[in-house]
Order: C-alpha cells, then sequence, then structure tokens
C-alpha cells in the first residue's frame, strides 16, 4: 500500500511519549505517527459508530476530524453512542464527540457540520478531506458518499449494523470496487430496517467502529492490507467472521453526478414518520398516553392475541373506508406490519396521520408488552362507517 497522506511536522517530545506504543509497532515508526497528525478524515454520522470511530481517531492521533450529523443526543441513544451522556441530552451530537475529543487530545481539530447530507452541499465538504468513513443508518446516504468519494475517487471506509451483525468494507474509486460494485440497487424502502426499528446489540458498535478506525489508519499510513475487494461480515452471536469478495462488473455504470438518493431508494419523504418501534410503543401506553390502538388482522388473529383496547378493523375494511374512531393518535399493527403499513396509506389518503407498528404484535411481545387474549367483546361503536 502507498499511504495515503504525506508526514506531516516531527513530532514533540510529548508526542513522541503520548503514541510510544504505536510507534514500536514493527512498520509504524515516527513517519506513519506523523501522516496520522496530517490527515483529515471525515465520518458520517455521530451515532453508534461515529462515536466509537471519532474517539478512537483522536486517540490515534488523527489531526483534523470532520463529523457531519444534523442530530441531538436522545436518552435512546445512550445504550450504544458511548461518546454521548446523559448530560448531552438535547445537545447536538457534534457537538458531544467535539467535547468528546477535547478530553482524550485538546489539539485534534474538530470541524463540525450539522447538516443533513445532501447532494448539494457533499462534494463542497469533501474538498476539504482525505478519507471518509459512512457510519451512517440509512441507504439514501450511504449511496450518496459512495457516489460523491467514487466521483473524486477518495477512498470510502463504510460500516452497517443491524441486530446482532455488522459489516465493513473499503470502496476505492480508481482503486478497488465500490460499494455501488456489491450493492447495485438499495432494498425496497419498506423492507429497509433502522437500528431504531430493528435493535442493535450495543456492544457491536464499538466492535464495528475500531474496526472501521483501523482500516482507515491502514489507508493513511500504508500499513498492512485493507479491506479493498472484500467485506468482513462479523456475527456477535456466534462470534465469527467471514469475508466476502466482490469486484466491479463489466457493465457497471460510470458515476459522472450525484442523483435524488431519497428517491433512487424508494423513500417517501412525507411517510418517514409513519413507523413507530415497539419499544417506544411499550413506553407511551406505560406513560398512560391516550392512544387509539387498531388492530388490521383478521378475526381469528385478533381472537388470539391482541393489544389491549386495541380496535379490530381488518384491513380490507379501511381499504373500503371504514375508519377508527378513537382518543389520541392513531397506531395501527397487524402481525409482523406489512399489512399495517397498507392500512396507513389508506388512512393517510383519508386524512388520518395514522402511524404502524414496525415489527407489528410479534416485535411487541419481544420487548415485554403484554398481549390479551381469548374471546373478544364487539367493540363497533369504536369504527366510522364510510359516508
Amino acid at each position: 500500500m502507498i499511504p495515503l497522506v504525506e508526514p506531516g511536522p516531527v513530532l514533540e517530545p510529548a508526542r513522541l511519549t503520548r503514541y510510544s506504543r504505536q510507534l514500536m509497532l514493527p512498520g509504524f515508526g515516527e513517519d506513519a505517527q506523523r501522516r496520522l497528525r496530517a490527515a483529515r478524515v471525515l465520518v458520517v454520522g455521530a451515532g453508534g459508530l461515529g462515536s466509537s470511530v471519532v474517539p478512537t481517531l483522536a486517540a490515534a492521533g488523527v489531526g483534523t476530524i470532520g463529523v457531519a450529523d444534523d442530530d441531538l443526543v436522545e436518552l435512546s441513544n445512550l445504550h450504544r453512542q458511548l461518546s454521548h451522556g446523559v448530560d448531552d441530552i438535547g445537545t447536538r451530537k457534534t457537538a458531544s464527540l467535539a467535547a468528546t475529543v477535547r478530553a482524550i487530545d485538546p489539539d485534534c481539530r474538530v470541524i463540525a457540520h450539522d447538516v443533513r447530507l445532501t447532494s448539494s452541499n457533499l462534494p463542497e465538504i469533501l474538498t476539504g478531506y482525505d478519507l471518509v468513513i459512512d457510519g451512517s443508518d440509512n441507504f439514501p446516504t450511504r449511496y450518496l458518499v459512495s457516489d460523491a468519494t467514487a466521483i473524486v475517487e477518495k477512498p470510502l471506509v463504510w460500516g452497517s449494523i443491524l441486530r446482532f451483525q455488522g459489516q465493513v468494507g473499503v470502496s476505492w474509486q480508481g482503486h478497488a470496487p465500490t460499494y455501488r460494485d456489491l450493492f447495485p440497487s438499495p432494498p425496497p424502502a419498506d423492507e429497509a430496517l433502522s437500528c431504531e426499528l430493528g435493535g442493535v446489540l450495543p456492544s457491536l458498535c464499538p466492535a464495528i467502529g475500531s474496526l472501521l478506525a483501523t482500516e482507515a489508519i491502514k489507508l493513511i499510513t500504508g500499513i498492512g492490507e485493507p479491506l479493498l475487494g472484500r467485506v468482513l461480515v462479523y456475527d456477535a452471536l456466534r462470534a465469527s467472521t467471514r469475508e466476502i469478495r466482490y469486484a466491479t462488473p463489466e457493465d457497471a455504470p460510470v458515476i459522472t453526478e450525484l442523483i435524488d438518493y431519497d428517491l433512487f431508494c424508494g423513500i417517501d419523504a412525507d411517510a418517514d414518520d409513519a413507523a413507530v418501534s415497539a419499544a417506544e410503543l411499550l413506553a407511551r401506553l406505560r406513560a398512560g398516553e391516550q392512544l387509539t390502538l387498531v388492530d388490521v388482522r383478521e378475526s381469528d388473529e385478533h381472537a388470539e392475541r391482541r393489544i389491549a383496547d386495541s380496535i379490530h378493523l381488518p384491513v380490507g375494511a379501511i381499504d373500503a373506508g371504514r375508519t377508527p374512531d378513537g382518543t389520541g393518535a392513531v397506531i395501527v399493527y397487524c402481525e409482523r406490519d406489512p399489512r399495517s403499513r397498507r392500512a396507513v396509506r389508506e388512512l393517510r389518503h383519508q386524512g388520518i396521520e395514522a402511524q404502524f407498528l414496525a415489527g407489528g404484535i410479534r416485535s411487541f411481545v419481544d420487548v415485554g408488552g403484554e398481549v390479551l387474549r381469548g374471546d373478544v367483546e364487539k367493540d363497533s361503536a369504536r369504527v366510522k362507517e364510510p359516508v
């Protein structure tokens, strides 16, 4: 490997002491450390992966770290986003990460990009960096970052996590296959789970985050063999890894411009708030929030098990124009969630801002939600007939 970054100035005595354990690594030495000091790395996402990657890069000696994220720290982040704490709730994730880095090394420069990355702003942001690490949690951003780095032929270290598994790879147009060569098209939008809706093992974040940081260090310094043309898949439950090799297809299109990635990934911007996680629903119910729960399954399924105080209104009845009559936010559920998604689309078409329970009643039971079983009393009074 040819090192990506030229060495910076000679290290001061304090820096030699700080990095003494790295300097002694075979093939590393002061030259590699000076390259890290001169490196400029953009980290996309300040969540589970970003909050592990950024402190690791800072501790390793990377001189400039950009962090792109427009989110605020929430309570639900803290089980896996280890750079944020209770006192950071409500603050920008970029600011929280910058404070973490200052505590590690005040001389490390952190540049906050408090924006949602788009086809319009990313190209200019990229001009200030040598390498990009993508730890985002959605497909539009992944394809945007992949295409943008491919156009300017900058290396991209990418990672993803969900439930108990994680993946890590390196894309570099002109040197190796890209993310698009591995995944030419995104999965259907209604099949793409996020960590919020699918869950994630907290220890997976630092595990994959450390692999991402390692790949970046290897590229910057020129040591080792990066994951070019290879994807490392880690299964936390089995404590196993496997490697997938891939190449650029002969008919792969050349990426020359950025597009509308929400449209490319089938994302409906008007319905991006349609899903409610099982954990969120359980928390809202235990907090005593008034909700209108609608079970759109068939009668036998409803009788077998249902969430308390649910209105039974099969999806076919909703298609026919019948609507629930209740108080509070409308949350629709079925066994998994395909029928509830369909029902929500119809209810929203009728002017009812309904949401669906991601994963359905199965997910609700998995997170500890209680269900009723057995005989069902008729509750037709809570259903409106079409006019």
